[in-house]
């Protein structure tokens, strides 16, 4: 970021961002149940995963002075109540079944909308929020225990092996319509905190053996002189750090490379950085401040000759680096969500959108959610195409990454949420800060 810039500090710029991105989760809510606006366009359903970023991100809104206690909690206890006498059943027009949730519901109803799945990974972010509910309401009052009690509730209930479907890893998830569907979480990405949060479950846990499966998948590659962890989009390498301080600690996997999942992250990170300085399909505005490339919004879908060359552009897909698809799209709260990571590269790019981009002007929730400079927009913008909507999915990792960068803040509380460390030392990772709590759960065994 460019600390030359007199009219607002960096941890201002942050601020204000943060304090942006977040009224999302304020705007953007049901008052009857507290669901979360997938998207901001007419008439878009609610999003389990953004209601389960909103979950974290109330506490993160208490500590930053941006609502209330009071309010926190009157939100909170909303969503959970609503989620745990929501209808639970085989019935297509449900809510959820066997614990899981389906990934959209209808905003008023809160019912199955879309024809929508039942949906682990989504459940998975869904319940990740009420854990850190669960933690950081500790009061003993009526209603902070009714939360504690109806988050490990929700969380006992997901049957993680009826979604493993005979196998051996766990399916994306069901529908009432054609049963499970036929991919699994195979090969690295966001499905990590997934297995961590099926092996801690003191009610239906998957088996070790389902990590080991999920492991043997990986790939282990070198893109632009960085060995690591593959995973095209960057959000995979993101989402579960959002929850769980990878530092230090380590699977047998990452033990094997030397590394732990936070470096593998941060070189996720470099990889993208460098990718868009060598730029091999020249797309405009592509550089060392200037990247981001993800699960994203987009321009298409539409192919066209520009300045000779046919390009396909395309709307909403899970674009990725170095091997695609990519047509030129940038997501800019994808970068700011790698700040723990990098900020070396992050606070720069984050300063190369707010000033030169200006992806903030005119904008309620901080950054739009991407842009395309070689899309020719009729609108004569500098920088092309930029979208005009904005999603949960991407104001709660800007939120929650800024406070990790910040404070660890998120990370401190989630060390403290007994299933998130069980999934851990499942999974078999050693090191770091998980000995030290083991140790010091040892010794106060030993004190007792």
């Amino acid at each position: 970021m460019n600390l030359n810039r007199i009219d607002v500090s960096v941890e201002d710029e942050l601020q204000e961002l943060q304090r942006e991105s977040f009224s999302y989760f304020i705007h953007e809510a049901s008052l009857e149940n507290g669901l979360i606006l997938d998207k901001t366009e007419k008439n878009w359903p609610a999003s389990i995963a953004a209601t389960g970023l909103a979950l974290a991100a109330y506490p993160i809104g208490v500590k930053r002075g941006f609502m209330t206690r009071e309010r926190a909690l009157e939100r909170t206890l909303k969503i959970l109540r609503f989620f745990w006498n929501s209808p639970q059943g085989p019935e297509p027009d449900a809510t959820g079944y066997r614990g899981f949730f389906y990934h959209f519901l209808d905003m008023k109803t809160g019912r199955r909308a879309w024809n929508s799945e039942l949906s682990t990974v989504d459940t998975t972010f869904l319940l990740a929020g009420a854990l850190t509910a669960r933690v950081y309401f500790d009061r003993d009052t009526a209603e902070e225990i009714e939360i504690r009690t109806l988050a490990e509730e929700l969380y006992k209930r997901a049957d993680w092996r009826w979604m493993q479907n005979g196998g051996d890893t766990v399916t994306h998830g069901w529908t009432p319509e054609n049963g499970f569907i036929k991919y699994r979480w195979e090969g690295y990405d966001e499905a990590l905190l997934l297995y961590l949060l099926g092996l801690g479950s003191p009610t239906f846990p998957l088996p070790k053996s389902s990590y080991a499966a999920w492991c043997s998948t990986y790939e282990w590659k070198n893109c632009h002189g960085f060995d690591y962890l593959y995973s095209g989009p960057l959000f995979t390498h993101q989402l579960s750090h959002i929850w769980v301080d990878f530092r230090g600690i380590q699977d047998a996997y990452m033990r094997d490379k030397g590394i732990d999942y936070f470096e593998n992250s941060r070189r996720a990170t470099f990889v993208q950085q460098q990718y868009a300085i060598h730029n091999p399909l020249g797309f405009a505005g592509y550089r060392h401040c200037c990247w981001g490339i993800t699960a994203s919004d987009g321009p298409g879908p539409a192919t066209l000759k520009v300045d000779g060359i046919t390009r396909q552009f395309y709307d909403y897909i899970g674009r990725g680096v170095p091997y695609g698809p990519d047509d030129g799209t940038i997501a800019p709260w994808a970068v700011v969500a790698s700040l723990p990571f990098a900020p070396e590269i992050v606070l720069e790019a984050i300063d190369h959108f707010i000033h030169e981009v200006e992806l903030k002007a005119k904008s309620p929730y901080g950054f739009k959610t991407s842009f395309n400079p070689t899309f020719p927009d009729k609108s004569h913008n500098p920088y092309g195409w930029v979208s005009a909507w904005h999603w949960g999915l991407n104001q709660g990792p800007i939120t929650l990454m800024i406070e990790n960068y910040r404070t660890g803040l998120l990370w401190e509380w989630m060390r403290q949420c007994p299933y998130i460390v069980t999934g851990l030392r499942r999974a078999g990772f050693t090191g770091g800060w998980l000995d030290e709590q083991e140790r010091q759960d040892s010794n106060d065994a030993a004190t007792a």
